[in-house]
């Protein structure tokens, strides 16, 4: 059946329809400008130009809208605490004040995240076709590595803007990256400061691998990413099969917002879902049973005891049919995939 199987929805508050990066653009808008200064210093280049972006977008907007954002915001604030707030600068602090300067600085070079510190930074601030003009002419080798520095989002823009043929190489690159010694980093540093004369830190960074590669991926559309997995495989099955098994998965879906898993329950069929949900993680579930109307999640779960034993392989291929009707309704921005590039629903 392609049974709806979601309440129908009550009216609409003021908020409904804003993403969580709007909320944030009335929330800075509504603060003066050395405190927005302040919290923008804070955000990485990306989520500041899709602030930027959001801001313009709410100009105007009405003021019972601007209220409801407000209550939301503090809904949230009271339930956090302030511990972990600047703990950065208070564990530097205490180390600094008990071991001396040096010592506490070797120790920090341990302890502290690796994203704390990245190399060519400032590729961060430049879009996706300046990055790919910049490294077009270099070796696959170093244009995966450079990709691997970036954010997943834009690193999946600029894999889109590379050559065809040199797309599932520089994947497959990434996928195989693993520890990057200083060595490689200076030669990195090196083509950069040819480029634009940037100096960065040298350090051994941890960046690349079949994770890193299956997150990009998971940022580039479906046609694009069948086309380089397909090539991938021709080389490495096995490689091809890592990145996949890494990629958004159907367990995945537990992290994407309520009113994105209501429209995909409505798209696909309620047998598949039954033959999916044999094999879902509890928590998943449940969230999934808690985006249906009380009678269609009683007749899902009713249908899937009915169902007894099934082959794993069967469920399986269940959720990665309805992983690709998810996908694809992604790529359309018809629903919002936590994880896949969309703006993260609060």
């Amino acid at each position: 059946m392609a049974d709806p199987a979601v309440e129908p929805e009550g009216e609409e508050d003021a908020i409904v329809e804003l993403t969580g990066t709007q909320k944030s653009a009335i929330l800075m808008m509504l603060l003066g400008e050395d405190e927005a200064a302040e919290i923008l210093k804070n955000l990485s280049p990306r989520e500041v130009q899709h602030l930027g972006g959001a801001m313009y977008s709410v100009q105007g907007v009405e003021q019972n809208t601007v209220n409801a954002v407000l209550d939301e915001f503090l809904a949230i604030i009271k339930q956090q605490t302030s511990l972990g707030l600047g703990a950065g600068n208070y564990i530097r602090n205490v180390l600094t004040k008990a071991l001396g300067g040096d010592k506490a600085q070797s120790v920090l070079s341990r302890i502290t995240p690796a994203s704390s510190e990245r190399p060519i930074e400032i590729l961060d601030w430049m879009d996706a076709r300046a990055i790919s003009e910049l490294i077009l002419d270099e070796h696959p080798q170093i244009v995966a590595l450079i990709i691997s520095y970036l954010d997943y989002g834009l690193a999946a823009d600029v894999l889109g803007l590379l050559p065809l043929e040199l797309q599932p190489e520089v994947v497959r690159r990434i996928a195989t990256l693993e520890t990057v010694q200083p060595d490689a980093v200076r030669e990195l540093e090196r083509v950069m400061q040819q480029k634009f004369q940037a100096n960065t830190t040298l350090r051994a960074s941890q960046i690349g691998g079949v994770k890193a590669a299956a997150k990009i991926m998971n940022f580039t559309k479906t046609a694009m990413e069948q086309r380089i997995m397909k090539d991938i495989k021709k080389e490495n099955k096995d490689l091809m099969q890592s990145i996949q098994d890494n990629m958004f998965v159907f367990d995945s879906l537990v992290i994407s917002d309520e009113r994105s898993l209501q429209t995909l329950l409505r798209a696909i069929d309620a047998e598949l879902l039954v033959l999916a949900l044999k094999g879902a993680d509890e928590v998943l579930r449940e969230k999934l049973f808690s985006c249906m109307s009380t009678r269609a999640a009683a007749n899902v779960k009713d249908e899937m005891e009915a169902l007894g034993p099934v082959r794993l392989t069967e469920v399986q291929e269940a959720q990665k049919q309805i992983i690709a009707v998810a996908r694809k309704m992604s790529d359309d921005g018809t629903i919002v995939l936590a994880g896949r590039g969309g703006d993260e629903m609060v």
